[in-house]
């Protein structure tokens, strides 16, 4: 009957009992049964018979079965055949009986196995196989000699049967051949002749649970040989299905239980250890790092490199074989080394394992190998994995500053030799090793505990120049770390960086390319844009280079793009834009300088109008600190750039008789600035609608964002310009009670200098003065900076506190500065 017409569900007997399909092999003879083989209680053929006192023989187990029962029943042991009283119950083996048995059973059994043989075939009728194959179980279970069926050449047979369309063949096959194998290792070796290994793997894919069960059983009756472990290992994808047979939820706890000890068993052999690490089964390679011989240490240690493991797995691997593999490196030749190297470099690269490693001491021998110079020095391919080690540890986030580097000593990763060896190491060593270098000085830059260290060390060593050229090098990894770098120093080591950069040596116009680049924005952009944004702003001379090779117009056509959707965006987009418009924004300072090509670059491409448009950049508080900056400096040359409109003469007659002539009126003015203003050509922030977007700010949560925003805000009372309009349009756009809640809140120091210095100029104004003289919040919080402010925001504090007559003129207690010294 084909497969696919079966209803059989498993259900069939498992048993063992020979009273079903092999009944007939079992019931046929040769010769005849004589009477004396049989049990009298069972009759059953005797295979352990004994004679009792009355003479009586019976198999072994049924007399000891007949006397517990009198014994319980509290009656003197009777003889179940004569019936008469025993005095004792001695049993005596009656051999001779015994021998004849089972010589009068083995001629039997061969007879009658080599008559079921005759069905062990595929064109044999599936009830003649099934009774064939259930009788070849019968009796090897019965513990006779398995010679018997190996001696007739029934495995082969058996093993064909494997490849049956039925079901219910091919699991009594499996399930035979474990009997028949069952502790006989020649038996074994006969069944992983050919392919039947492979054959046996397929049904561990089996979508039926029954013969899966079976073959796992019989894969590990075979794995008890030692010589098949091997062969069973090398069976493509016999141990990636046992590794997940061994850890299934799915599966019954058989199968799982047998998957398991299976895996035990192919332990013996190194590769079959390799494998299952190779599928997450990683304990027994890390036990034979710990506890192997040291050939087998150093291969294992070796494997483990090659392995692609996921974080909670490194962290494990770390905190069982960590200290091991330390050792080995630390002790090891370079062969020893470079296992236990490469086994770091994989575990070390997630931040958990790589604070394990430290903690079991990775740093000294690790340093030492680096730097390590003479006649035995590590070789360079080692130096770069040592490197790429130590890259990954400082990016653990451990405290360097008190993790010791040598033995007895007190130097560490962040002291100034140390460092001054890194930087000559990477110097002297090629791009690989420098990269990796690199990534650890940019690991110990990230961190505020240790920045200061480095940075100290750089200086000292005149390590800028160097590390600038790097700028330029044609390895990518090695200009992305170069950049990262000197972008963390650069808020630092600024003005150092700038004078490095300035010239004509190329590498402020290789920052430059990586920034045209518009190909998305990488890692590098954001690094290089960053650096840029960090160089001082007041330097002049750098601006004014800038300028002269065409920066400024590649910044500005890159934020345009971002704005415009036209650069795809990614994780590095919120960074690389920020330093785009703090970068712009630092031509806004040449302006201030009398520097026309500045002047004319902000009125060609209207900054103004760009930097109050994004100031709305809600969520990038750098945008719109560094817009408001930018707002600040354009508006301070506001009350320059006006145009002043030139009165006409008066004519002859009105010079004779003024009274009869009115003055002329000039419409169309700005209030502030007095003149005709506009927002390109003069930045007016009036003009261009800015000042309710700047109050806006005030209420900011970054103190930076509203001390920029107030900066600009207070152009509008400055000096020059019509301080009264300049109130108006404030109190217009509901912006003086936000700039009293700053002073209120004094958040910090700079803040509120620069909050005295406005509301001074506010109150002013004798409406407001009125208005806020009965506010105890603000009369207190100018009498605090009057009492702890610097000398400038005292003598201010001082007239703001006049304003709304809360003191009397203390001027004589502040001498006018110019008289001073």
């Amino acid at each position: 009957m084909a497969e696919s017409k079966e209803s059989w569900d498993g259900s069939y007997d498992d048993s063992g009992s020979i009273s079903d399909d092999s009944s007939y092999y079992a019931r046929l003879h040769i010769e005849p049964i004589y009477d004396s083989f049989l049990c009298p209680l069972t009759k059953q053929v005797m295979r352990d018979p004994v004679t009792i006192e009355s003479g009586q023989t019976f198999e072994r187990a049924a007399i000891e079965m007949w006397f517990k029962e009198c014994k319980e029943s509290r009656r003197r042991p009777i003889c179940p055949m004569t019936l008469k009283e025993l005095r004792n119950t001695d049993l005596n083996p009656s051999i001779a009986l015994r021998n004849t048995i089972e010589e009068w059973t083995a001629r039997n059994e061969a007879v009658q196995l080599d008559m079921a043989r005759k069905s062990l075939n595929l064109g044999s009728p599936e009830k003649e196989t099934l009774g064939s194959l259930k009788y070849v179980q019968h009796v090897c279970q019965k513990g006779l000699s398995r010679h018997i069926a190996r001696n007739a050449g029934l495995i082969p047979m058996i093993v064909s049967l494997l490849k049956s369309t039925s079901r219910k063949v091919q699991f009594r096959a499996l399930e035979t051949l474990r009997i028949v194998v069952q502790e006989d290792n020649e038996c074994k070796d006969i069944l992983a002749e050919g392919d039947t290994l492979h054959t046996v793997v397929k049904f561990l894919r089996h979508e039926h649970s029954k013969e899966k069960e079976e073959a796992v059983a019989l894969l590990y009756e075979l794995s008890k040989s030692e010589a098949l472990c091997e062969e069973i290992g090398s069976v493509n994808g016999a141990i990636l299905i046992l590794v997940g047979m061994s850890s299934s939820k799915s599966e019954n706890i058989s199968t799982v239980e047998n998957a398991d000890r299976t895996l035990e068993n192919l332990e013996k052999c190194e590769n079959n250890i390799r494998q299952m690490a190779e599928y997450g089964r990683l304990k027994p390679l890390l036990t034979q790092i710990l506890e192997g011989p040291p050939e087998t240490k150093h291969s294992m240690a070796a494997h483990l490199g090659e392995l692609v493991l996921n974080n909670d797995v490194k962290l494990f691997v770390a905190q069982t074989v960590g200290s091991s593999l330390i050792n080995i490196m630390r002790s090891g030749d370079k062969q020893s080394k470079e296992a236990a190297l490469k086994a770091l470099n994989q575990i070390s690269s997630f931040e958990a394992s790589a604070r394990v490693l430290v903690q079991e001491g990775i740093l000294p021998p690790l340093v030492k190998d680096l730097f390590a110079v003479g006649s035995n020095p590590l070789p360079m391919k080692l130096k770069e994995v040592s490197a790429t080690i130590l890259a990954n540890v400082v990016s653990s986030g451990c405290d360097f500053n008190s993790i010791p580097v040598e033995p007895n000593n007190q130097t560490t990763l962040v002291s100034e030799d140390t460092v001054h060896n890194l930087l000559q190491l990477i110097s002297n060593t090629g791009p690989a090793i420098e990269c990796k270098l690199l990534q650890v000085l940019v690991g110990l830059t990230s961190s505020p505990s240790t920045i200061s260290s480095i940075v100290d060390a750089i200086r000292s060593s005149g390590a800028v120049i160097s590390l600038v050229q790097f700028i330029e090098a044609p390895q990518l990894d090695l200009r992305v770390s170069a950049i990262k770098l000197l972008q963390n120093i650069s808020p630092h080591l600024s003005q150092e960086l700038a004078d490095a950069l300035r010239g004509s040596v190329g590498q402020l116009s290789s920052l430059f390319r990586i920034i045209a680049e518009n190909t998305g924005i990488t890692e590098e952009q954001a690094a290089a844009v960053r650096l840029l944004a960090d160089l001082p702003e007041m330097d002049f001379g750098l601006s004014r280079q800038m300028l002269d090779e065409g920066a400024f117009e590649l910044v500005y056509l890159r934020i345009v793009q971002l704005r415009q959707g036209e650069t795809r965006g990614g994780r590095f987009l919120t960074p690389f834009l920020e330093g785009l418009v703090r970068i712009l924004a630092r031509i806004t300072f040449l302006v201030g300088a009398v520097e026309p090509g500045a002047l004319e670059f902000c009125r060609s491409h209207n900054l103004a109008a760009l930097f109050i448009e994004l100031l709305q950049s809600n969520g990038l508080e750098n945008v719109q600190m560094a817009s408001a900056m930018a707002l600040e400096n354009l508006s301070q040359e506001s009350k320059n750039l006006t145009q002043i409109p030139t009165l006409p003469e008066p004519g002859f007659c009105a010079s004779i008789f003024p009274c009869l002539c009115a003055e002329p009126v000039l419409t169309g003015l700005c209030p502030l600035h007095r003149g005709t203003c506009s927002l390109r050509e003069s930045f007016c922030l009036l003009e261009g609608k800015a000042v309710d977007k700047l109050v806006a700010l005030l209420d900011h949560t970054n103190e930076k964002v509203v001390e920029a925003a107030l900066a600009a805000l207070s152009t509008l009372l400055d000096d020059g310009v019509d301080v009264e309009k300049g109130v108006k349009i404030l109190d217009d756009a509901d912006g003086v009670q936000p700039i009293f809640n700053v002073l209120l809140e004094n958040r910090t120091e700079n803040l509120m200098r620069r909050a005295v210095w406005t509301v001074e100029r506010l109150l002013r104004m004798e409406d407001i003065a009125i208005e806020f003289s009965n506010n105890p919040k603000v009369s207190t919080a100018l009498v605090d900076a009057f009492q702890h402010g610097d000398y400038r925001t005292r003598q201010i504090a001082e007239r703001a506190l006049r304003h709304v007559d809360k003191l009397p003129n203390f001027s004589n207690i502040f001498p006018n500065p110019s008289n001073l010294g």
